[in-house]
């Protein structure tokens, strides 16, 4: 029987993840025994502002896991490819995404008037949803902040609709955003495998999603051409219908409050282009 290592972070909902691939690739291959390897990164270790890393937001999710990818540690990993960097090394390739969950988020809401979020993103399309209310950011994972809500170090939360139902937890939502009114990461719902280039993954044929890879391309080319850092406000989402594409994006100027949105419909074969595309339309 063959072992494949799959490299994962340690906490709950990146489990909860990983299994899902995991489970498809055994049920595709029930010759191959799973092995989930659980790696604490740097953003789970470490409570530090994120500006303060020179890897940045998205680098501390995921630089522990290529190291291991490197080491040959693991076969392939699991990331949210919300969290992956816009730009990856070109020998770890992202080499399968997942079927999309739902992109959207949620609020969970107790009384009040104090709503918390570890997104920049979030927080400032909050504010335009709210003003009235107090928006603050938050840190820790899922479950650790729900359990500081409880506590009542504020009344409300917002959190990826994904990561919710993945943890079984969508019983605790108040509210599910449209895309009008919060614009998702790049990625949201999306789960990247990520593994060494030249490689033979034909394993993960079972769980690659094509509508999910395009749909991917076109926002983190998106953001990639507003050279968005580890901590820039942007949103996409796109839409694959047949042979088409609709990819929507937000760009948000934090000093000014700003809001930069637009739309792009085009072929779906180009989608990389077209979220290049967007990124000098809305900013122009």
């Amino acid at each position: 029987m063959r072992e494949i290592k799959i490299g994962t972070r340690s906490s709950p909902l990146s489990i909860a993840q990983t299994n899902i691939i995991a489970d498809e690739i055994m049920r595709t291959w029930p010759d191959i025994k799973i092995t989930l390897v659980k790696i604490k990164t740097s953003g789970d270790k470490h409570m530090l502002p994120f500006t303060n890393n020179p890897a940045g937001i998205k680098g501390m999710f995921t630089l522990e896991l290529e190291n291991a990818l490197l080491n040959h540690e693991i076969d392939f990993a699991v990331h949210s490819l919300k969290d992956m960097p816009v730009n990856i090394n070109s020998s770890l390739p992202i080499i399968a995404y997942s079927h999309r969950e739902d992109p959207r988020d949620a609020l969970i809401m107790k009384s009040g008037n104090v709503i918390g979020s570890s997104s920049l993103r979030r927080r400032l399309q909050l504010e335009r949803l709210y003003p009235e209310m107090k928006i603050v950011a938050v840190r820790g994972n899922v479950n650790s902040r729900i359990r500081r809500m409880n506590e009542r170090e504020y009344d409300g939360l917002v959190l990826a609709v994904a990561g919710l139902k993945r943890l079984g937890l969508e019983n605790r939502i108040t509210k599910i955003f449209a895309i009008d009114e919060i614009m998702p990461a790049p990625g949201q719902g999306i789960l990247a495998c990520q593994g060494r280039a030249d490689e033979d993954y034909a394993y993960l044929e079972c769980v690659n999603d094509t509508l999910s890879h395009d749909s991917a391309l076109a926002e983190r080319s998106f953001s990639r051409s507003l050279n968005a850092g580890c901590n820039v406000p942007i949103g996409a989402y796109a839409v694959v219908d047949d042979d088409m594409l609709m990819l929507r994006g937000l760009y948000i100027d934090e000093a000014t409050k700003r809001f930069y949105e637009g739309s792009i419909t085009g072929r779906r074969c180009e989608a990389e282009s077209l979220g290049k595309r967007l990124a000098e339309v809305i900013m122009s």
